[in-house]
């Protein structure tokens, strides 16, 4: 009785269930021929040929950081070498034009596009900014950036997509319901072994709060959260055409993820190393101040309050009198009010140490005052653990400076490492190394940090804009073959 009972309302649910299976993916073919339709009726170019679509989905294109500038030396590689293509933007800046954007791309990172970029303005971008989840965050903007893709797809269909902002959630979408071939940039995993580990051991972090690492419980249940969004993100990357990522450190983490080896390449991002390196070298000469310069974007993982709390013990420690006065200025792009939020923070944290009035911030700056700025300093400083890559590393390795980075990730794998058997630049874990090592750099004489300096300088033309553009149309190739 039981049995038959079983059968009676099993395989009627089965049934139903194979039904509404049928009828989903018949919808979703009908999606997918209707924008395949919506993409052909799009007009034709001055030759009389429909213009390849090349979109890139970059919902923050006009913030200042590393993932901006990649984003323009890619759009004007591609335009360099294609000439039937035309470049779309998916972007949610929708408090500037299309002009002030690349007005903008040109006065940061001195890029000046070939031909006119398209601007696909999305209005829903609030679906990925993290405040909007407090808790599960990494699912939520994953999530949140699939309806943002579907705006972007819906008001562009494209020929070739590219996330080049870590958006691995779009990637199914754009390649089955938008038929398009597809690629990705990986600047940072969303997530990575390492911040399984971070949880797993019950570390506190800024990305693993004190409640959770206290209790045996949320930990598990966070672990078991984060191997089962490392999964579903391991399978929607693996749907890539083209995988390209900054780092070793980077390919590693992807490499086990998404297990997609074959179109898996490094493409080191493309650092203006040029313009740094017009900068003079030469020993320093006397000077009643030295200026300690940290060059990265103000958000949470850049760890800015580690550089202040270091700096304010070297200053502790420095015996008066004994050297010139030191500066440490923070230059950064702060891309929203929470942003702007934390510079606050960190400006209050100068006033309880004391150090305000040794601390400068820059925010936002042009070009030129950020080539003054690295030009004038004698260390650059960079404390993110597990630094992706950190392309103000090998700006501030090519203006001259001696970089002082953390010993993890990009910086530890890829570009503070021997060239030709030389030292180009010194690592640090904590407070206490940073202030050593720092007292240790301004220990030395003037020759032997220009002989450190030039050693840096030499090994930075591996992270050239030229490289870039090498190594990116390669990786591309599969896309317009």
């Amino acid at each position: 009785a039981c049995f038959r009972l079983l059968c009676s309302l099993l395989l009627p649910a089965l049934f139903l269930s194979g039904i509404l299976c049928i009828c989903l993916v018949i919808l979703l073919w009908g999606v997918r021929l209707w924008i395949q339709r919506k993409k052909q009726s799009s007009s034709a170019g001055r030759d009389g040929k429909r213009p390849l679509l090349v979109a890139f989905f970059h919902p923050y294109c006009n913030a200042g950081g590393g993932g901006e500038r990649v984003l323009w030396c890619a759009i004007r590689t591609l335009q360099k070498k294609y000439r039937n293509v035309t470049c779309v933007v998916y972007t949610g800046d929708r408090d500037a034009t299309g002009e002030e954007i690349v007005e903008g791309a040109f006065r940061r990172f001195n890029i000046k596009l070939i031909h006119p970029v398209k601007f696909v303005f999305l209005e829903r971008r609030f679906l990925v900014e993290a405040s909007l989840y407090p808790h599960f965050t990494l699912l939520g903007q994953s999530l949140g950036s699939v309806f943002l893709g579907w705006e972007a797809l819906l008001k562009c269909a494209p020929d070739i997509y590219i996330d080049s902002m870590g958006y691995a959630f779009t990637i199914p979408l754009f390649k089955y319901l938008g038929g398009c071939r597809v690629g990705c940039y990986v600047h940072y995993p969303t997530i990575s072994t390492d911040m399984l580990s971070v949880v797993r051991n019950q570390d506190t972090r800024f990305n693993n709060a004190a409640f959770i690492t206290g209790s045996p419980f949320f930990s598990k249940f966070k672990l078991v959260y984060y191997y089962f969004f490392a999964f579903m993100y391991g399978l929607v990357g693996s749907c890539s055409d083209v995988v390209m990522v900054n780092s070793s450190w980077t390919l590693n983490h992807i490499l086990s993820l998404w297990r997609a080896g074959a179109c898996t390449s490094v493409v080191y991002p493309p650092c203006d190393v040029q313009a740094f390196l017009d900068i003079p070298l030469e020993v320093e000469k006397s000077t009643s101040e030295y200026s300690i310069v940290s060059v990265s974007q103000f958000r949470p993982e850049k760890d800015h309050p580690l550089q202040i709390r270091a700096f304010a013990k070297l200053l502790k420690e420095k015996r008066v009198g004994q050297q010139p006065s030191l500066k440490l200025i923070l230059i950064g792009g702060c891309r929203n009010q929470q942003d702007e939020e934390r510079v606050n923070n960190l400006k209050r944290l100068c006033e309880e140490l004391g150090v305000s009035d040794d601390v400068v911030f820059r925010i936002n700056i042009p070009f030129e005052e950020l080539k003054r700025h690295l030009a004038e300093a004698t260390i650059g400083l960079h404390t993110m653990w597990n630094e992706h890559f950190g392309i103000g590393v090998v700006e501030c390795m090519a203006a001259g400076t001696v970089i002082l980075a953390h010993n993890s990730g990009g910086p530890k794998l890829d570009i503070v490492v021997r060239h030709e058997g030389c030292v180009t630049g010194f690592l640090a874990e904590d407070e206490d190394s940073y202030a050593e090592t720092m007292a240790y750099i301004f220990s030395l004489s003037p020759e032997k940090r220009l002989e450190i300096r030039e050693n840096a300088r030499r090994s930075v033309h591996r992270f050239s804009d030229q490289h870039f553009e090498d190594t990116f149309l390669s990786s591309v190739e599969p896309l317009f073959k």
